[in-house]
């Protein structure tokens, strides 16, 4: 009798585990079928969608080029005026983000000595936080400081930290702070905020231009830029300071959370003219899901495909090799549909579903940013090898 009982059991395990196993295959059939679809451009049902999206976030690096989230790290009880904890190593995990531009946020502010003095020690501070909360959650995320960091994080399953500076007005009139904050980790900076500064004019400022462009000093600190090897972000410049950083930048830029000002027109969004200079300097324009930047429409109708419409029109106007994300969560980014980070796959979706192939969305979903990544570290190789000489 125990024996049958034994049996029985054996069989009925025996049954189970096939059935298991011709599901998975089935289910991998399903898969390798939808991508082939995908890859050919051919329109996929709500199913494929879903696991041709897990398969390029799991294939391709994915990268979102702006976040404040470093000062709700840093201050998780201040009072901001804007959602906050929108990111986090798990949200990002559940997202299939793999990593992103943590930048330090500095507000606008007068150039005089003590203003300067003021807001570099902040900036000091703030960095000096990021690393013991970085420290903290090692197991989970960790920097990178080169590229081709980021294909070796991803395959060990650590989110991605790349850590910026949105506004370099703490570099104040001294160019030795360029190297000082490439050295605490920063590899990209935004030239500005909303205010002009040291370096160049911003978009938003309401006073008259100071420089109608870069600064004297500013030039200088572009090619500092480009001697060490750190990405010039042109969000929040004035189009004078876009046009003079594209004169003398020798490596491409980016616009790490923009938009399309033929869809919204509002000051910090770029031209179409704008989006092919970009594109001819080899740079890349990254989308900010603001709703601000994206439409006039009221905040609860602003949604996922008016977002996307902006980036179809980047690849329309710039190409598919010019394009990215970069939400500006936990900075007033975020739309219906795209509340957080665990939900940036929605972005793919929609994607899909406009007729972008995998090779096409690895492209914007980290591709085209670490090209630029790659070139801006060329351009420093060959700098310090002239230097040498």
């Amino acid at each position: 009798m125990i024996k049958v009982y034994r049996f029985f059991l054996f069989a009925l395990l025996m049954t189970v585990l096939s059935g298991s196993v011709l599901q998975a295959k089935n289910e991998k059939k399903f898969a390798d079928r939808a991508y082939k679809k995908a890859e050919a451009g051919l329109p996929l049902t709500e199913a494929e969608i879903k696991v041709v999206a897990d398969s390029v976030h799991r294939r391709y690096p994915t990268l979102d080029t702006h976040n404040d989230t470093a000062t709700y790290w840093n201050h998780p009880d201040g009072d901001y005026g804007v959602k906050k904890g929108q990111v986090s190593f798990e949200k990002m995990r559940q997202g299939g983000l793999d990593g992103a531009f943590f930048a330090v946020y500095l507000d606008p502010g007068p150039i005089d000595k003590h203003s300067l003095d003021s807001v570099k020690a902040h900036a000091d501070n703030e960095f000096e936080l990021c690393h013991r909360y970085m420290a903290a959650h090692s197991d989970e995320a960790a920097y990178a400081y080169r590229a081709g960091d980021v294909d070796s994080l991803k395959r060990i399953g650590k989110r991605i930290v790349v850590q910026a500076i949105e506004n370099g007005y703490p570099i104040g009139w001294d160019i030795n702070n360029v190297k000082h904050y490439y050295d605490l980790g920063v590899r990209a900076i935004t030239l500005s905020h909303n205010g002009h500064n040291t370096i160049c004019d911003a978009a938003m400022d309401k006073k008259p231009p100071m420089y109608g462009g870069l600064s004297p000093f500013g030039i200088e600190v572009i090619k500092e830029m480009n001697r060490l090897g750190i990405m010039i972000d042109l969000s929040h410049g004035a189009s004078s300071t876009l046009a003079d950083v594209l004169k003398y930048s020798a490596a491409p830029i980016i616009a790490s959370h923009s938009g399309a000002r033929a869809i919204k027109d509002h000051k910090r969004n770029l031209t179409d003219d704008e989006l092919r200079a970009i594109a001819a300097n080899g740079g890349t324009i990254q989308v900010a899901t603001g709703r601000y930047f994206l439409s006039t429409l009221p905040k609860n109708e602003v949604g996922v495909s008016i977002l996307c419409d902006h980036i179809m029109h980047v690849i329309e106007v710039a190409g598919e090799d010019h394009v990215g994300i970069g939400t500006d969560f936990d900075g007033g980014g975020g739309v219906v549909g795209l509340e957080d980070v665990s939900k940036m796959k929605e972005i793919t979706y929609e994607l899909l579903r406009r007729g972008l192939t995998p090779a096409q969305l690895g492209k914007f979903w980290g591709g085209n940013i670490l090209r630029v990544w790659r070139d801006v570290e060329k351009v420093s190789f060959i700098l310090s090898q002239n230097e040498k000489k």
